[in-house]
């Protein structure tokens, strides 16, 4: 699967709703583009994930995956 390309204005404005930390591109277990919280969010280790669907990043709370680094 192609990992969405956002413009550098998006990708500059683009945060975690959660800690407001800078997000980087990932690949989930399903092979599947997503975002990550750049820092520890949600506890030490532990990193907030957003799933892209149809190239749009869902940046809910809600959908976020909290997983460990």
């Amino acid at each position: 699967m192609a990992r969405p390309q956002f413009e550098p204005w998006v990708r500059e404005i683009l945060r975690c709703p959660v800690g407001g930390h800078r997000l980087v591109d990932v690949v989930d277990e399903q092979d599947a583009p997503a975002l990550q919280c750049a820092e520890d969010c949600g506890g030490p280790g532990q990193r907030r994930r957003y799933p892209i669907q149809d190239g749009i990043p869902v940046l809910l709370a809600d959908d976020a995956l909290v997983v460990t680094v």
